[in-house]
């Protein structure tokens, strides 16, 4: 009866939070996609992409909450979950639950997110021959598949483990193989890929989310500039631009040709004086729009979420710094995945957390926090930047002006970053992902002799990497993680590199003024339509 009332007890705070997830999901791509080019396929795939990611964070605090609640606070188990067997059930379920959705980011990450986008790609404007736009979208996903395929076969057939025999023959090393496989019941396939899609999602959250954790705050307390010191600037700069335009148009009026310069330096006034005037109509929308007028009756509180805010990116980096120090002294070695055996340095939000534990579900609560400030921040920095390859901009994320390519490209980068995000709280609460609450009994004797009949004292002990096998429960979330001791090395890098570009990011944007009440919604290579569509 204990068992099934907590196990309900986490799978409804779950099912709960999976509900939210989804209204979420929607409200916030509905307001990013554009009205005139929105595709329902492209939608409705941004949609569930993004909630699936979300989704499986979720689960992470289920995970801990399950293996936390198998013990009581003096490191006994429970009655129910003292026979392996059924602590092995309820692992089981988790794992099940970790292969399912870990299984549909793969499918979405390598073929229905392309084969979307390119499906799209291939749209002609007359869009009649829909079999032949299938075909060729189909043609382009190929690529992706056989990189899944790829990374499968790696991470199956690659065994942690040499043959137990050097000298074994060519069939017996093949048929080692396969049963490490069949062994693994195909975790090792399976966690190698999603490693790497976190290796991915780890530059993503260097890139996008360190800044987005300094710019987001920042902006809430600087505010923005005023609408009416604007329009007067706006329309000083239009009034200039038309002279220099009357000016050049004068050396023509008796008939004379103008230069090449002239007509070049023509062309950009004329284009740079279509941009004022865009900016121009923004302006007056923005200072008629109920928003504006609510966002500067609200300019307190926008200041107080502001130091919220960078108080808890402050947080996050302190802990990532301790967690990191903590491996680089006290942990096994890089050949290891810099894994630590046990805390020695306090930190402070491992501590929170495991005070939070045992009053189910603040803890679930603050980790969905955690994920949601990792999105929130990621998708600031995301709009601040846009979407790059390399030095070129491919796309621009604006509230109902995005493109269906872009909010695949955005869905595609957020959930990468979720993925990363249950390694992050990996790294600032590691105790906590890890093992959660749990403790074991160490026996230690009471005298130096060690014959079998003297007493023994018990000393309850905080499970760590050095606890005996049986006596604490690893939580599947660390084994998909944490399958390859390269992977963690790299993640523990990559978490210095987190911080030194949070730092980079920290001073840029206290160095620039306050942004623009219209910030991203004019730019020189917009279209009239697309200007059309914001205005309408």
């Amino acid at each position: 009866m204990a068992l099934l009332t907590e196990s309900v007890l986490g799978w409804s705070i779950f099912t709960a939070v999976l509900l939210v997830i989804l209204a979420f999901c929607w409200v916030y791509i509905r307001k990013y996609q554009s009205r005139q080019e929105s595709e329902v396929i492209s939608t409705i795939t941004a949609i569930c992409a993004l909630a699936i990611a979300l989704i499986t964070s979720a689960l992470l605090p289920v995970d801990i909450f399950l293996v936390s609640f198998m013990k009581y606070p003096n490191g006994t188990y429970k009655d129910w979950a003292a026979s392996n067997e059924t602590r092995r059930q309820i692992e089981d379920t988790v794992l099940y639950g970790y292969y399912t959705l870990y299984s549909i980011i793969l499918f979405c990450v390598f073929f229905w997110i392309p084969f979307v986008y390119f499906y799209y790609e291939e749209k002609d404007e007359d869009n009649v021959n829909k079999c032949s736009q299938a075909k060729n979208a189909l043609k382009y996903t190929v690529g992706f598949v056989v990189v899944c395929a790829a990374l499968l076969l790696i991470g199956a057939f690659v065994p942690l483990q040499p043959p137990p025999s050097q000298n074994s023959t060519q069939w017996e090393k093949v048929k080692y193989l396969f049963e490490e496989l069949g062994s693994s019941n195909g975790l090792d396939a399976l966690s190698f890929s999603i490693s790497s899609l976190t290796l991915i999602g780890m530059l993503a959250v260097i890139t996008y989310t360190a800044y987005g954790m300094s710019v987001l705050p920042l902006n809430l307390i600087k505010g923005t500039r005023s609408v009416l010191y604007e329009r007067l600037e706006n329309t000083e700069d239009v009034e200039e631009v038309e002279q220099q335009i009357a000016k050049i148009k004068a050396k023509c009026e008796d008939g004379r040709p103008l230069s090449l310069r002239d007509r070049r330096n023509l062309q950009e006034l004329e284009a740079k004086l279509q941009t004022l005037r865009r900016r121009g109509r923004h302006l007056e929308i923005a200072e008629r729009s109920c928003c504006t007028k609510v966002g500067s009756a609200l300019r307190p509180l926008k200041i107080l979420l502001g130091v919220f805010f960078i108080l808890v990116a402050l947080l996050f980096t302190v802990a990532l710094f301790i967690s990191n120090l903590d491996k680089a002294l006290h942990s096994a070695g890089i050949s290891t995945g810099f894994i630590i055996f046990g805390t020695n340095l306090t930190n402070p939000l491992n501590e929170l957390l495991l005070a939070l534990q045992p009053v189910f579900p603040l803890d679930y609560v603050l980790i969905t926090v955690i994920t949601m400030y990792f999105v929130f921040t990621s998708m600031a920095g995301i709009r601040n930047m846009g979407i790059w390859f390399f030095w070129i901009r491919l796309y621009k994320i604006r509230p109902q002006r995005t493109r269906p390519q872009a909010l695949l490209f955005l869905c595609m980068i957020l959930l990468l970053i979720v993925l990363h995000t249950s390694y992050m709280i990996y790294s600032l609460a590691p105790q906590y992902v890890m093992y959660g609450s749990q403790k074991y009994l160490l026996q230690t004797p009471l005298s130096v002799d060690p014959s079998p009949g003297n007493q023994t004292a018990s000393t309850t002990k905080i499970c760590d990497a050095d606890a005996p096998e049986d006596q604490c429960t690893v939580t599947r979330s660390y084994l998909f993680l944490h399958k390859f001791w390269f992977f963690s090395t790299i993640y523990y890098f990559g978490n210095w590199a987190f911080l030194a570009v949070f730092l980079i990011g920290l001073v840029v944007s206290c160095c620039r003024g306050k942004k623009s009440v219209i910030e991203g919604e004019v730019e020189a290579d917009d279209s009239d339509f697309s200007d059309d569509e914001y205005v309408h």
